[in-house]
């Protein structure tokens, strides 16, 4: 099924969605449905067999030239020139004063080629900034491309019948990244990594190609019971993992430090786009982003003002059924700092219910799964 209007666009996948499909949802133009079959059944597949959800939409940004390291490393928050051989690095881009733009990824691919991915053109316009003048090329290639990410405890053994690369976890390591693969004949750049907390790879393939991928990986997985995942179990996974999304868990008011991404911010590299407000920044955290169980109906949860003693502290960015909890409502919130420390109860707005502050992430936190 094609789903296509004014707008938004069609992926490359999507003649080979179900005519009876969820509702659409936009995610970077694109028109992406909410689930498939239905959110159970994807979220069990995700979770205990194999997924195959698509990335085609997210922004990728290609920087080649000369300088393309140098340039990369003006705007990314990690130091790309310590990474190891076909190594991933996850970060972040921040404003001039420090605050959130967009969470990404980003890999040295060869001499003088750079690759970013990530879900704001904020990044692709810092990149074009830092390299006004210098000897780079900045493209945005999502056009060229189709991404098909295969997700799960079964997803090595399905791309292991696709192809003659050893893809064990000694030869094919979590974050790394192999850009001239062939699966099912296809040529193919693929990334061990994904956005569920489950052991998984990111399969980028040009735009033509897509349903041929699409066709051979279902052919291939039916024994493992393979099964197309969309939007709702996505949200489901992400949520359980802890897993930050813009202008949800952040958005241009928000420091790394405040959304669970400190880690990433690299401040003994050289110069990088804020670096100077982020020093300022990680002493003054005023908000947390934390996981929230609630005793309220997901849809009452979804947004819902939290408080403490009587005080908003914040609210709930997203709110799902978690299987992971036994059906439990599961949320992230954006909350004050103070209130942030695990088993803190707060009270949810309209007298809705009330909800407790706990771990993050619930599911496997010891984030085992995804490197096995």
């Amino acid at each position: 099924m094609t789903i296509q209007t004014d707008e938004l666009r069609s992926t490359p996948f999507s003649p080979r969605f179900p005519e009876a499909v969820g509702e659409a949802i936009d995610v970077c133009g694109f028109a992406v449905p909410l689930w498939y079959t239905d959110p159970e059944t994807e979220y069990d597949a995700i979770r205990n067999r194999v997924a195959l959800l698509e990335f085609s939409m997210l922004y990728k940004w290609d920087l080649t030239g000369v300088e393309a390291l140098a340039v990369a490393d003006a705007v990314f928050s990690r130091n790309l020139r310590d990474l190891g051989p076909r190594r991933i690095a996850y970060g972040v881009v921040v404003s001039p004063d420090g605050y959130m733009l967009d969470d990404v990824t980003a890999a040295v691919l060869g001499a003088g080629h750079v690759r970013i991915i990530g879900g704001n053109p904020a990044t692709g316009e810092a990149l074009e900034a830092a390299g006004a003048g210098r000897d780079v090329h900045v493209a945005e290639i999502r056009d060229t491309l189709a991404v098909l990410s295969v997700q799960g405890p079964h997803s090595r053994a399905l791309l292991q019948r696709l192809t003659e690369r050893d893809m064990s976890n000694e030869a094919f390591p979590y974050y790394t990244f192999d850009p001239a693969m062939e699966i099912a004949g296809i040529p193919a750049h693929v990334n061990r990594m994904g956005f569920t907390a489950e052991l998984g790879y990111e399969v980028m393939v040009p735009r033509e190609r897509a349903l041929e991928l699409w066709d051979a990986a279902l052919a291939a997985g039916q024994d493992l019971g393979v099964q197309p995942a969309a939007a709702a179990a996505l949200m489901q996974v992400r949520v359980e993992a802890g897993m930050i999304m813009g202008e949800l868990e952040y958005d241009e008011t928000t420091t790394p430090f405040e959304c669970r991404m400190g880690w990433a911010v690299d401040l003994d590299k050289a110069d990088f786009q804020g670096r100077g407000a982020l020093l300022a920044h990680k002493d003054d955290v005023r908000s947390r982003v934390v996981s929230v169980i609630l005793d309220c109906d997901p849809d009452v949860a979804d947004g819902a003002r939290l408080l403490h003693d009587g005080a908003d502290v914040g609210f709930v960015t997203m709110a799902v059924p978690s299987p992971a909890l036994d059906g439990a409502t599961l949320g992230l919130a954006r909350i004050a700092a103070a209130a942030a420390k695990i088993d803190t109860e707060l009270l949810v707005g309209g007298e809705a219910g009330t909800a407790v502050v706990v771990r993050t992430p619930v599911h496997d936190p010891e984030r085992l799964r995804v490197r096995s």
